[in-house]
């Protein structure tokens, strides 16, 4: 998929891995819809904001008729209540399916008109490694992530026959205000955001973007006995 000369919708564009891919795009040439609930805490030079809140179709209906010749759609906006499924706080779970699985599908479902007007067009759906394994702290979280990946796989297929490319970037930990309270090895978003659109350009359905989505990935052949060691333990 080519970026130069494309227009591009991000959302989430306020911070984060979101302000760097708009930064990133709008490098590479494209026409960037810099979207985020607030408009105005949008400041990447060359954007052009616009309010969208993932977790409300009447919003990204508006959005979507605001803009126009839009080719590539990256889900970026996320949310992290860290509720946990048995115990956690309902309305928590659904704002993390609202806004990570129900907000992609009708960013998607908005747009789709758009993309389908390209010769080629490109969906990027950032996810996570959380897409494929689950740890305590992080199972909501994870559970609506995973239903994103699913999302991605099964839209993949509904719409090659469109030549829209839909691919997944899958991450590890970033340094970004969700895990700025976890003391591990992190990934420069702005690196992620390079490897990203570089896996975008290059037609790559799957971004590994780390040594820890490498890795999970791999485990997933592997059951439950390479994903979760630590349950297979004998109890102290």
């Amino acid at each position: 998929m080519q970026i130069d000369g494309s227009t591009a919708l991000v959302t989430g564009a306020n911070r984060g891995l979101g302000r760097h891919l708009t930064e990133q795009l709008i490098a590479r040439g494209a026409t960037v819809y810099a979207a985020a609930r607030n408009p105005d805490r949008i400041d990447v030079p060359g954007a052009v904001p616009i309010q969208l809140d993932v977790t409300d179709r009447a919003s990204i209906a508006a959005a979507a008729a605001q803009t126009r010749g839009v080719s590539i759609v990256v889900n970026n906006a996320g949310s992290f209540t860290g509720a946990g499924l048995v115990d956690g706080d309902r309305d928590d779970l659904e704002l993390e399916m609202r806004t990570h699985y129900f907000g992609p599908l009708d960013v998607i479902r908005a747009f789709n008109p758009q993309l389908a007007a390209h010769e080629r067009s490109a969906i990027l759906n950032v996810l996570s490694v959380l897409s494929w394994v689950s740890y305590p702290g992080y199972t909501g979280y994870s559970a609506a992530k995973s239903a994103a990946w699913s999302l991605t796989n099964g839209v993949r297929g509904e719409l090659v026959a469109q030549q829209t490319q839909v691919s997944a970037l899958h991450v590890g930990y970033m340094d970004t205000d969700m895990v700025a309270h976890v003391d591990v090895a992190k990934s420069d978003p702005a690196l992620v955001a390079a490897i990203a659109l570089d896996g975008l350009e290059s037609g790559e359905l799957e971004v590994l973007a780390d040594d820890m989505a490498r890795a999970v990935r791999t485990n997933l052949a592997g059951g439950v006995a390479a994903l979760y060691p630590e349950l297979l333990r004998p109890a102290a």
